[in-house]
């Protein structure tokens, strides 16, 4: 339903498709021609060969403007593409440890949460207790810990470590580094040569 009526609010009712008998006119470069009869205003839309749009229909009397109404919705659906490209989508991945861990798989997850953080992407270490190991939660404290220690030039933490049932975590994000932002702008120098 919401969909539909952020639709209706995108499509402004245009030239012939306007209803009412007294509208409130705004020149092309925003000046005020005051307040006139649908059809004077239709006169003064065909007199300067551009388009009648209704932009405020809840004022009293409604605001109707001189525009391109093609140049107009071009110009909104390249905004919008340009805000998308812009727009980086960050997503929540998962590592899960023991806390007996052996020294290599450590190693092993230690690289997977550096290859998520440099992408971007936010990181959740959980470690997992199982039976007795639930009676010594400061092992995955101390395992938190020395992830924490060994990403702090990389990621900051976002939430400090939580018990749940079973379960300890506690999640990092990535930083913007110096480094980062050198890649970044090779990347937009690259971007605008295409």
């Amino acid at each position: 339903m919401r969909e539909v009526n952020r639709e209706i609010i995108k499509e402004l009712r245009v030239n012939e498709r306007i209803k009412g008998t007294e509208f409130r006119l705004v020149g092309e470069k925003g000046e005020q021609l005051g307040v006139m009869l649908l059809y004077q205003a239709r006169e003064v839309a065909i007199k300067h060969n551009l388009d009648l749009v209704e932009v405020a229909p809840a004022a009293k009397p409604p605001v109707c403007r001189l525009m391109d109404y093609g140049k107009y919705k071009y110009e909104q659906t390249r905004k919008e593409r340009e805000a998308r490209k812009t727009q980086k989508l960050s997503l929540l991945r998962e590592v899960r440890l023991r806390p007996k861990i052996g020294e290599h798989d450590f190693i092993s997850k230690e690289r997977s949460v550096k290859r998520f953080l440099e992408d971007g992407d936010k990181v959740k270490v959980t470690i997992m207790f199982r039976g007795r190991e639930n009676a010594h939660p400061e092992l995955g404290l101390r395992l938190l810990d020395r992830v924490s220690e060994s990403f702090k030039e990389v990621a900051m933490v976002e939430k400090q470590p939580t018990r749940e049932r079973a379960r300890l975590h506690i999640i990092l994000s990535p930083q913007t580094t110096q480094k980062n932002k050198i890649k970044e702008e090779i990347k937009q120098k690259q971007d605008a040569k295409t």
